[in-house]
């Protein structure tokens, strides 16, 4: 896909605040696969595209600090979830547009990174999900800034779903193939020893 559009200048943000239930309560990011920790793979791959790195971590702060420009916290205890992330990265966002992307998915490449951006663009005031078959993936999407208002209010009235509030906002679908390996969710032991053969 090609576009003569700008592409959006991004804030991007990591998700790494979560509870790692699935991993038996281990801090997710920092686990190691390809022999470094998940959030370096993700760092790696984001750092060129943007001056405003984000990470919304919980704990362990002083791992996370090199991987990034800013780290965010939740504002309430917990851990209530992404969207309790995705809203302190709007607010810390020093750009227009934020890209989100979970830290459990170190195979997105750089390819499919240009073709959400490219979309974003020509969809400048929606949200951009990813979708393959008839799933949305609410945490790998673009949000556009001037949206933060609308986040808040449908946290305040106890919407708890990134995907739910992204929908009812218009949301723009970038449909990827179905069984996409780029969108593993490498969030459970099993997963990331099954993937551990496959090159990063």
């Amino acid at each position: 896909m090609t576009s003569n559009t700008p592409l959006p200048t991004c804030s991007i943000l990591l998700l790494a605040g979560g509870r790692g239930q699935r991993m038996g309560g281990q801090d997710k990011g920092l686990i190691e696969w390809h022999g470094e920790p998940l959030i370096a793979h993700l760092h790696r791959k984001t750092r060129a595209l943007s001056d405003d790195l984000i990470i919304s971590c919980n704990r362990n702060q002083e791992k996370y600090a090199p991987y990034a420009d800013q780290l965010v916290v939740d504002d309430h205890a917990g851990f209530p979830g992404p969207l309790a992330g995705i809203r302190a990265g709007l607010k810390a966002a020093r750009h227009a547009h934020l890209l989100v992307l979970p830290c459990d998915v170190p195979r997105i490449d750089a390819a499919l990174l240009q073709d959400m951006r490219e979309t974003a663009a020509q969809y400048p005031d929606k949200p951009l999900m990813l979708r393959h078959g008839d799933h949305w993936e609410p945490l790998l999407c673009i949000i556009p800034v001037a949206l933060s208002d609308a986040f808040e209010n449908a946290w305040n009235e106890g919407e708890r779903s990134p995907g739910r509030i992204m929908r009812q906002l218009g949301a723009t679908a970038l449909q990827c193939p179905d069984n996409d390996p780029r969108l593993a969710n490498l969030n459970t032991p099993e997963l990331l020893t099954a993937h551990n053969t496959v090159s990063d």
